[in-house]
């Protein structure tokens, strides 16, 4: 922007004692785009009157003092203010001296004495998007009261261009009837009063015009606070959706991951119970194999005793014997007790040992069901614990841990 070296004359005059309609400024959008150099039109009342120190500076909206301007440019003065195209006026900020950010700003005529005398509707400096779309309504408005006010300025012109034609009429009456009868007086006196009266009539409406324009510029002001009202709304609103968006985001987490945990929960009680019901079947299959055990030991020393042997004299593994070519039998968990015999036709005494039961020497049906009974048990070699034959893998199982 072209500046001068000193600084535009200010005041600390705070806002509420500005007078604000004695300059408008007209076309004033609501946005301008970065970038581009920005236009200002403006009019001058007619009771106005500019000087040379006179500026207009861009404020920032709530200013309390001209001092707190962003940029500012000097008024050009017209030649002849009396010329109805003297009173419209414009200046040029140029793009690099603008404000870069999207906050409101304003307009402000400001005078050499430091007292603002015009304020424009506030405006952005952003590029367009859908929202501007709501303050179509408030720029309706602001477009109506003008055309109201320049009506109500026509009206008033009229009325004035007729009371001045009428008073001029009764002028020149009354110089006729001052010049044709000095005996009229009185009349004379009637009709000046009477003008004194439209004189006065004509005033108020000129102060009726005043007061018009002062509304108007009231209204400006009340529109500009709606606005920013409104926008503050919208980012209120957008706020309030974005949380209320971040809780659902976060209740929709929170189920899900108390579903995961109900389902794993679910499983750790399905595999609890399936653990507790195999946990029981193999107690009930302990006592069950505890039991047997008892009993197979109990038959298993009734038969000892039944053979004429010794329980704790048996060795835990089968002997084996490189006599006459047979091997020892697997199944025989103490060995088998014929085993020592030889196939000789004359075998000694040693070896044929008598049945316990009927005392008969060599093999009798004693001692075939023995060795039928010692096949169909398996006999642990750690701790003597005995398996029936048909539960070999439990057999296994059992020993194998004991290496555990």
């Amino acid at each position: 922007m072209e500046k001068t070296i000193e600084d535009p004359p200010t005041s600390a005059v705070l806002l509420d004692h500005c007078h604000f309609s004695q300059v408008i400024f007209n076309s004033v959008e609501k946005f301008y785009i970065p970038g581009g150099d920005v236009t200002c039109r403006y009019t001058f009342t007619q009771h106005f009157i500019p000087r040379q120190k006179d500026w207009i500076g861009i404020f920032r909206v709530g200013w309390k003092t001209v001092r707190e301007y962003y940029t500012f440019m000097w008024v050009t003065l017209p030649i002849d203010l009396n010329n109805k195209s003297a009173k419209q006026q414009e200046v040029q900020f140029k793009a690099y001296y603008l404000p870069k950010d999207d906050e409101y700003y304003q307009f402000c005529y400001v005078d050499q004495d430091g007292v603002v005398r015009g304020a424009s509707i506030p405006f952005q400096f952003r590029p367009e998007n859908e929202e501007d779309i709501l303050v179509v309504t408030t720029q309706e408005e602001l477009e109506t009261l003008q055309s109201i006010n320049k009506k109500l300025e026509l009206k008033v012109k009229e009325q004035k261009d007729y009371w001045e034609t009428e008073l001029l009429q009764l002028k020149e009456q009354n110089q006729k009837m001052s010049s044709e009868n000095e005996k009229m007086g009185i009349r004379v006196d009637q009709l000046q009063a009477q003008l004194s009266t439209q004189e006065k009539e004509m005033e108020k409406l000129v102060q009726g015009d005043q007061d018009k324009t002062e509304q108007l510029e009231h209204l400006k002001k009340e529109n500009g606070h709606l606005f920013l009202s409104l926008t503050e709304q919208r980012k209120d609103q957008k706020k309030l959706e974005q949380t209320v968006e971040e809780m659902k985001q976060n209740e929709t987490t929170a189920m899900k991951k108390q579903q995961e945990l109900m389902d794993e929960n679910f499983d750790l009680s399905r595999r609890l119970s399936e653990k507790k019901m195999i946990c029981n079947a193999l107690q009930r299959e302990k006592e069950r194999l505890e039991g047997e055990n008892d009993l197979l030991k109990r038959e298993n020393s009734r038969l000892l005793s039944y053979m004429g042997l010794d329980f704790n004299s048996l060795p835990y593994q089968v002997p084996t014997s490189d006599e006459g070519g047979a091997g020892q039998n697997p199944g025989l968990v103490y060995g088998n007790p014929y085993s020592g015999i030889q196939e000789s036709s004359s075998p000694s005494q040693l070896s044929i040992k008598k049945c316990p039961i009927c005392k008969a020497d060599g093999i009798c049906d004693h001692t075939l069901e023995q060795q039928q009974m010692q096949a169909l048990c398996l006999n642990c070699p750690i701790c003597d614990k005995i398996f029936p034959a048909t539960e070999k893998q439990i057999f296994e199982d059992h020993v194998f841990c004991h290496s555990l």
